[in-house]
């Protein structure tokens, strides 16, 4: 019984500071378009890749696996 009196001023600091995260995001326009987020995903256009980035299937030859014999210092 005497945990409740840890256990009820917790769960109000939790509460009220869940609240306080909702109201921030709310100021901060989280929620302002949510449907251009929701078509977003969507879209046909890929999105360029970097230059430090490869495209898929040339990885192997420049990063050699485990067991290849190189080891890094």
């Amino acid at each position: 019984m005497d945990i409740l009196w840890l256990l009820i001023p917790l769960s109000a600091v939790l509460v009220l500071g869940i609240i306080g995260v909702f109201g921030w995001a709310l100021n901060r326009g989280q929620f302002d378009d949510l449907e251009r987020e929701g078509t977003r995903i969507l879209a046909t256009d890929p999105e360029p890749v970097d230059g430090d980035q490869s495209p898929a299937g040339s990885s192997a030859e420049q990063y050699p696996g485990p067991g290849s014999g190189h080891s890094r210092v």
